[in-house]
């Protein structure tokens, strides 16, 4: 009798799960190494076009000199949006090669922990020698399988949320690229005229918050480790708020700490203390000053200003983007920042 291979009938279903998940990694993993190619040929081009604009217009002084000027630098703003968003996707299918091969390999061990324990109960029902001892070992294996089969199906169950998580988001990393803000100052062709800033202000304003939005319920992984898709391993409230305005256009690098974006603001002349200036799209600082983690403590983007209290969608709030409501007081927040 071969005991094994009854025992594998028995675990079809798990198999059948393992198998499933043992492909989509290596794609995974091979769509992960696209996407950085991809990001940083688009970096490179970024560079050389940057140099050679720059060294067309030392040499040029002229009528349409200005013109090729624009036109260069929307290309540019073209190229670095497009190669930032291969970055963020390549975060996210990192995320789901993870999420694949541990998956894989826990389906994997308990496929074999099974086939171990009802290759022996087979085996031990065999060397008893009578129908009814093998009976009973062949009730028992067929017990055994819905429990690692129900482990199996758990572990599928979330890895293909995992899936569509990042489905979603790479989705939105798409109409982050055809809406990126790169043409928030182009001529309104309809009127001739470009158009003016306080409208380019509230296109961004809203684009950083439809990109904060849809990440509301992101989680580290795994839980506690501050690993997150927006910026290095570390508390990343700042990385997260950081990263959505870099979707909307906002020219500033990925800053894990609060403070920072602070004195990003103030060189820029967008930083604030009076919180009544605070608008949708802004973010405002926890604590009582820039100059250390221990005094600037937190960060959140502001959704919406109403009667004295601010919502804000904050990453690393409870180890997930939340959207948690304040009051809109200087004992809890020292400033602001305009994108």
């Amino acid at each position: 009798m071969d005991t094994r291979a009854m025992a594998r009938h028995f675990a079809e279903s798990m198999i059948g799960h393992r198998n499933s998940l043992a492909g989509k990694v290596e794609d995974a993993v091979k769509a992960q190494y696209a996407l950085h190619q991809t990001a940083s040929a688009l970096t490179d081009r970024h560079e050389d076009q940057h140099k050679a604009a720059r060294t067309v217009l030392e040499h040029w002084k002229g009528d349409n000199s200005e013109g090729f000027e624009k036109r260069s630098g929307r290309l540019g703003r073209q190229l670095r949006v497009t190669a930032d968003a291969a970055r963020d996707a390549e975060k996210i299918v990192a995320g789901v090669s993870s999420a694949l091969a541990t998956g894989h390999a826990r389906a994997r061990q308990a496929v074999d922990e099974y086939l171990d324990q009802a290759v022996r109960l087979l085996d031990a029902g065999v060397a008893v020698g009578t129908r009814a001892a093998l009976l009973k070992a062949v009730a028992a294996a067929a017990d055994l399988e819905p429990r690692y089969t129900k482990e199996t199906t758990a572990t599928v169950r979330q890895v293909r949320a995992e899936l569509e998580d990042a489905a979603r988001k790479l989705r939105a990393l798409e109409k982050d690229v055809e809406h990126d803000g790169v043409a928030d100052g182009r001529p309104d062709r309809a009127r001739g005229r470009t158009r003016p800033s306080n409208v380019r202000a509230r296109g961004r304003s809203r684009t950083i918050i439809s990109a904060a939005r849809r990440e509301l319920g992101t989680r580290e992984n795994p839980p506690g480790s501050n690993r997150n898709p927006y910026g290095p391993t570390a508390a990343w409230c700042s990385s997260f708020t950081t990263a959505m305005w870099r979707k909307a256009g906002v020219d500033i690098p990925i800053l894990p700490f609060t403070g920072d974006v602070y004195r990003w603001g103030q060189r820029r002349g967008k930083a604030y203390t009076n919180l009544s200036a605070a608008k949708p799209g802004d973010v405002l600082l926890f604590g009582s000053g820039p100059s250390s983690p221990s005094t600037s403590t937190h960060i959140g983007i502001v959704e919406k200003v109403s009667n004295g209290t601010v919502t804000l969608i904050e990453g690393n709030s409870g180890d997930s983007v939340r959207r948690n409501t304040h009051k809109l007081s200087s004992a809890t927040f020292y400033g602001g920042v305009h994108p």
